[in-house]
């Protein structure tokens, strides 16, 4: 079983999710601050966490910012807030997801149980990748950049991988974001951008120079073919 720890300040609102999530056969830890969350988050160590980002004590963006520092554990945002600069400042804060209120229980289900396929490694086939000092691990879902080991977030492993299993070949945003997150919504597109800044921050030599995940201008993204 696995186990979700949800982060959510309304009371209504942690009881009605904590019902779904339980009733879909996950095991919910429900906090209702960001200290709470915290001292939840390094006791139980979650499979998943759900964060709302309007909480007390600590707002959700500190949380996702100090569990990053700690974990590569998932993260799915849950929040009434609805600018696109809050949602791409969370994804660039290492979350995997971003969830708007008011929004559909069962599409919250269906957002965690995608996010935990990809963190529990359903990849295929199992393959080393190398380009240039880049070794892409898809068995065992590592990466490493000449000697060292890079940590990712199971959505930015997954973004590499998608690519990395198809060098050269250009992907969309709209592809990358079904690939990422099961189903793709026009409009969020851009979200693909903020993990792919975050990617590059942790594999390429210079993040303002890519040389290995390359932008196709007008179209999407590509990994360079090994040379």
């Amino acid at each position: 079983m696995k186990t979700i720890l949800l982060v959510e300040d309304e009371p209504r609102m942690r009881q009605v999710v904590r019902a779904y999530l339980e009733q879909a056969g996950f095991r919910v830890i429900a906090v209702g601050d960001g200290p709470s969350a915290l001292h939840a988050f390094r006791r139980e160590q979650p499979d998943l966490i759900v964060l709302d980002l309007m909480l007390p004590g600590m707002d959700g963006f500190e949380v996702c910012r100090t569990i990053r520092r700690e974990s590569g554990v998932p993260i799915i945002i849950l929040t009434a807030r609805i600018e696109e600069e809050d949602r791409v400042v969370g994804l660039e804060l290492g979350a995997d997801d971003y969830i708007t209120k008011p929004f559909s229980p069962r599409e919250l289900v269906a957002r965690v149980r995608a996010v935990l396929r990809r963190a529990q490694g359903e990849v295929a086939p199992p393959a080393l990748i190398r380009v240039g000092d880049l070794t892409i691990d898809l068995e065992r879902r590592e990466v490493r950049v000449g000697d060292r080991e890079v940590r990712l977030t199971p959505t930015e492993f997954e973004l590499l991988a998608t690519m990395a299993r198809h060098p050269g070949r250009v992907f969309t945003r709209l592809q990358l974001l079904e690939r990422i997150q099961g189903v793709a919504y026009e409009g969020y597109e851009r979200t693909v951008d903020a993990h792919i800044k975050n990617l590059r921050q942790k594999i390429e030599p210079d993040p303002r120079n890519p040389q290995y995940v390359l932008t196709v201008y007008g179209v999407g993204y590509k990994l360079r073919e090994a040379d």
